[in-house]
């Protein structure tokens, strides 16, 4: 006799069955939305600091060209980024394809990922930038960049206007300027001259410390007075004169020298200070001697500074009517390190056809300007856009963030 078997009927897993299958892939998908959050943040922060520094530096650039052909300079800022990010994310099951129906639940996952940025735009204009523009800048902020191991001579080729030096007692300008063409080469022999002590890291960039000097009449000096003078002066008791000497110590101006300030004499020092009344803070002042590095030509003088609007100038004028052109260093000047002596304060070209490799470059009035990155002045011209790019940041405020008129880009 034949036993019938009979197929048992199909009952559906558990809820437990489901629980226990589902939740690795849960844990899965829940820690790849974790990581997917913060690589989009990261993208997009570098991608928007690589886009607004794109933009500032192709302004400069677009200014140098505007200047060149007289037309007014003008700057746009970014001053505010708010980038929205929405993660989604979804998941279920369904029963597999093929087999027995419902028997294997197979996980299903969704996600997606949205930005949405708004930028404001606003223009950097106003009678307060108008006049940070139009400022020479502050002998500080050169030696601020100075001591960031930028070189001596590009600095004061791009900075500065005149050179001012001591002869027979009298003090005569060379200045910056090509079509000047004796006060030029003068210029970029003084300013070379400088770089080559550089150089050998001889060159030294400190404020001028003067210490003054007052006696006063114990009896005109109360307790209380007493007290508030030891906090802002090194006092010291006369007995014999019943005197009180008063000593401070002053930062007088900033003295570049080819020598350790420290070697000088306080009668050295009090009359460099006294020379230095007559000077601006927008003066940066030096003092070369005999017996040390670069002595062999004894020079001292001043370098007056100008501002961020006539540096643009001087730059878009040296692409029109007053190229720059090569001048030797002088005669008593030691070796420069690799002979490092280009014509351009910062070499710019202009062509009619867009540049082929070029990391920055505008189109104005048809045709193209490219800071020439290539070649053995490539770091040259690299550095001193730098230079122009960090002036550019000392010369504006903070860039108002609200109740601004402002252009709203929203994605």
């Amino acid at each position: 006799m034949k036993t019938r078997r009979t197929r048992p009927a199909f009952t559906w897993p558990s809820p437990t069955w489901h629980f226990v299958y589902l939740t690795p892939w849960l844990i899965l998908a829940l820690a790849l939305t974790g990581c997917v959050s913060p690589i989009a943040l990261n993208r997009a922060v570098l991608g928007y600091d690589e886009a607004i520094t794109s933009a500032a530096s192709k302004q400069l650039l677009m200014n140098i060209a505007r200047a060149r052909h007289h037309q007014p300079v003008h700057f746009t800022g970014v001053s505010n980024v708010a980038a929205t990010f929405d993660f989604r994310f979804s998941a279920g099951a369904t029963p597999a394809l093929g087999g027995l129906a419902g028997a294997v639940l197979m996980p299903i996952f969704g996600g997606s990922v949205a930005e949405n940025p708004t930028i404001s735009i606003v223009p950097i204009e106003g009678e307060e930038f108008t006049k940070r523009l139009l400022t020479p800048f502050q002998q500080n902020k050169f030696t601020l960049l100075l001591r960031q191991r930028f070189d001596v001579d590009h600095l004061l080729r791009l900075m500065a206007q005149e050179v001012r030096l001591e002869q027979s007692g009298q003090h005569i300008a060379y200045r910056n300027t090509p079509s000047d063409r004796q006060g030029y080469e003068m210029f970029r022999r003084v300013a070379l001259h400088l770089s080559a002590i550089q150089d050998q890291n001889q060159l030294y960039t400190e404020p001028l410390t003067v210490e003054h000097i007052w006696n006063i009449p114990a009896g005109a000096v109360s307790a209380e007075g007493f007290q508030a003078l030891e906090k802002e002066y090194s006092v010291i008791y006369d007995k014999e004169d019943n005197t009180y000497t008063l000593r401070k110590r002053v930062a007088g101006p900033i003295l570049i020298t080819n020598y350790d300030p420290d070697i000088l004499s306080p009668e050295e020092r009090a009359r460099l200070s006294g020379a230095a009344q007559d000077w601006a803070t927008s003066d940066v002042t030096f003092d070369i001697r005999p017996n040390h590095v670069g002595g062999e030509w004894p020079i001292t003088g001043t370098f007056r500074l100008r501002s961020f609007h006539s540096i643009l100038h001087f730059l878009g004028q040296a692409l029109g009517n007053e190229p720059e052109f090569p001048v030797e260093k002088d005669p008593r000047t030691p070796p420069v390190t690799n002979d490092e002596n280009p014509v351009a304060a910062m070499d710019i070209i202009v062509s009619d056809s867009p540049p082929l490799d070029s990391d920055l470059s505008i189109r104005l009035h048809n045709q193209y300007y490219t800071v020439n990155t290539t070649g053995p002045l490539a770091r040259w011209n690299r550095d001193g856009f730098q230079m122009l790019y960090l002036l550019f940041q000392m010369t504006i405020s903070d860039i108002p963030r609200v109740g601004v008129p402002s252009i709203t880009i929203a994605k």
